[in-house]
């Protein structure tokens, strides 16, 4: 006998991100697939960590988030976003809720503000949890097309996809898979349809401090009227490059926190607690922290897309994030799925297919996803070996 899986399971499959670092680790390859970097997170942050380790900062933390972490997280989006800078800024007390990771925020968002049948709208291509994020609260997913090259958005197609039942629109940027960055011209078209339909923005920031030339990173929030519709979401993973830590969180006006904080509470009671100590150091950093990151980022961009170019991929350079979508028709006849096994196989190189990105797998099958979030020995190594299987195969 085998339990049968509920209906809601049995309509997603496993992540596929994941699914390439482990095949990535059979092969004994480049992880370029999974966003994670590859060097160490800051040495001031992984101190205090020890530190509150040290002092037995080890029972359950207040459930919606340490006092200190909350404090600082509110600091940081008033002075860096600009959240509720018409009343004085982010309240940690009314407006915070820390989750384990941006992931949690986003499904602990969907539980406390839909109920089953709401629709939201996606753009698409979009980061994968989004879809079983809506299968798992009971909403309905409708997509609205990101368009090559620069990956914009038609807003009368936009418009068009909001029926009386759609109840949220969600919003990634820097995006995640394509690196696009949304102007403020773009936000403001996505507020006003907010506005005249009553709709809520569930907005996912976690790259909002990873930017390359003249690009800018704009909260929803800040748009006139949007303050009290959007839930805003972002974490340490990426900034503080630290994914595994599983601290992220949510800011939203006090009705929506308050049932966020009951859906999390109930998902997984709270972050870990030593952790959340040193994350409220590490959003303290100074300026020099997050301009080296910037330069950092840009140097590991630029070193990996004029070699991806230079091997036949056309790459849709990124203005954000830390990922390159490339199409590979130009180095072969297989479809992503195909051509993403083949090139991780006996120590190659990993990346997402570009399928897992689309609600019809039929619409990425020409693109596939790497990441850059790695040392320069690592993308280096990674060049080499690209450099030589699409080389074989020309």
């Amino acid at each position: 006998m085998s339990i049968r899986p509920s209906r809601k399971a049995a309509r997603f499959t496993e992540s596929v991100i994941r699914e390439m670092s482990r095949v990535c680790r059979e092969h004994g390859g480049i992880n370029l697939a999974q966003g994670f970097p590859d060097f160490p997170a800051p040495l001031a942050m992984k101190d205090a960590a020890a530190r509150a380790i040290a002092q037995d900062v080890n029972q359950y933390a207040v459930t919606w988030g340490a006092p200190a972490l909350r404090q600082a997280i509110a600091r940081r989006a008033t002075a860096y976003n600009g959240l509720f800078a018409g009343t004085g800024g982010v309240d940690p007390d009314a407006h915070v809720t820390v989750c384990c990771g941006a992931t949690e925020a986003m499904i602990a968002a969907l539980l406390a503000v839909l109920d089953p049948g709401d629709e939201v709208v996606i753009f698409e291509p979009f980061y994968e949890n989004y879809g079983p994020d809506c299968i798992l609260s009971g909403a309905v997913p409708r997509f609205v097309r990101l368009r090559e090259p620069d990956w914009s958005f038609d807003a009368d197609e936009l418009r068009a996809a909001i029926t009386p039942r759609t109840r949220a629109i969600v919003v990634n940027t820097p995006h995640n898979p394509t690196g696009a960055v949304f102007g403020r011209d773009e936000l403001e078209v996505i507020a006003a349809l907010c506005r005249e339909h009553d709709l809520i923005a569930i907005t996912d920031e976690i790259y909002e401090y990873i930017l390359y030339g003249d690009a800018r990173h704009v909260s929803l929030a800040t748009l006139d009227g949007m303050a009290e519709r959007t839930i805003t979401i972002s974490g340490l993973s990426k900034t503080w490059s630290a994914t595994g830590w599983r601290i992220g969180w949510a800011i939203a006006e006090p009705g929506a926190t308050g049932a966020i904080r009951k859906v999390h509470d109930f998902l997984t009671v709270g972050a870990p607690a030593p952790l959340q100590e040193a994350a409220a150091e590490a959003l303290d950093f100074g300026p020099d922290y997050f301009a080296g990151l910037g330069k950092d980022y840009t140097a590991r961009r630029d070193l990996l897309v004029p070699a991806l170019e230079a091997a036949g991929y056309r790459v849709f350079v990124p203005a954000g994030a830390y990922y390159a979508m490339c199409d590979i028709r130009g180095v072969t006849d297989l479809d992503d799925v195909s051509y993403a096994h083949e090139l991780v196989r006996d120590g190659g190189v990993a990346t997402v297919p570009g399928s897992s990105f689309y609600a019809d797998p039929r619409d990425g099958r020409h693109l596939i996803r790497f990441c850059f979030a790695k040392r320069r020995e690592t993308l280096e190594a990674a060049v080499r070996v690209l450099t030589e299987r699409v080389g074989a195969r020309s």
